[in-house]
């Protein structure tokens, strides 16, 4: 999988507080999960975690198949979310009848938990992107490693109001055996992508669609991204994709777990 660096120089910017997140206390609660309950936040929380509360582990194999099978697409969206983006990208998904996969920023859901309720609410799935996307996190320490998805975990989680990421996504598939496992053992399969998009690079709507289109038979796994720039031919680009594939005869669902 690609490295995503280019073009997102806002990250840097999340920095700081991502710095002030990382030391968050690890406080016992419990967590109504999508797939199930949730306990303790630490490393070893799926052993650890107290009854009622288990974390249900699961496989730290990389995941790009979708629940919907070979004809099955999934479409996963990055970085947010977004009070511009995230909202437009909402309506495009509820006017089309397409689930989705949102993979969450710490720092974004923790700056709008109204949009992360949104997204549970309207039935979309969440994924853990780390607290501050460091696309080189495979570099460093496990220490900083675990830092970086636990704190992401336990802040979406709050901005939703309870509802746990069911996936981590590396950003830019910086992933190590060591954050493959940590997330499983919470719960989050490791998610990867087939097609990637580039619409960070803003190449244009009709490169981002020729793009799915040329590259789709690789794997259902779509990448977009609902932040860190202008995203209008995003938008658009689902709003010519959308319906197009689904006159194709596929079908729109989440990946495995």
């Amino acid at each position: 999988m690609a490295r995503h660096g280019g073009g997102r120089g806002w990250y840097g910017k999340l920095i700081g507080a991502a710095l002030g997140v990382t030391m968050l206390a690890t406080g016992a609660s419990v967590w109504t999960a999508q797939a199930g309950a949730t306990g303790d936040s630490t490393p070893d929380a799926a052993a650890s975690a107290a009854p009622g509360g288990a974390v249900k582990p699961v496989s730290a194999a990389i995941a790009h198949a979708s629940e919907k099978g070979k004809r099955g697409i999934n479409i996963t969206i990055d970085d947010g979310p977004d009070p511009k983006w995230t909202p437009q990208v909402l309506d495009l998904l509820r006017e089309y009848g397409v689930k989705a996969t949102f993979c969450m920023l710490g720092t974004q859901a923790q700056a709008h938990p109204d949009l992360v309720k949104k997204v549970v609410a309207a039935g979309h799935r969440l994924c853990d992107h780390s607290v501050s996307h460091n696309t080189a996190m495979d570099k460093d320490s496990q220490a900083y490693q675990s830092r970086q998805i636990l704190d992401a975990e336990r802040m979406i989680t709050k901005a939703s109001g309870g509802v746990r990421p069911m996936y981590y996504r590396a950003p830019g598939g910086a992933f190590t055996p060591y954050s493959r496992k940590l997330a499983a053992s919470r719960g989050m399969r490791p998610l990867g992508w087939n097609v990637d998009t580039k619409d960070f690079e803003q190449p244009g709507t009709d490169a981002i669609v020729a793009t799915v289109e040329r590259e789709l038979p690789n794997g259902p796994t779509l990448l977009f991204h609902d932040a860190g720039g202008d995203r209008t031919q995003t938008v658009e680009a689902l709003r010519v994709l959308l319906p197009r594939l689904k006159e194709q005869g596929y079908s729109f669902g989440f990946p495995v777990r």
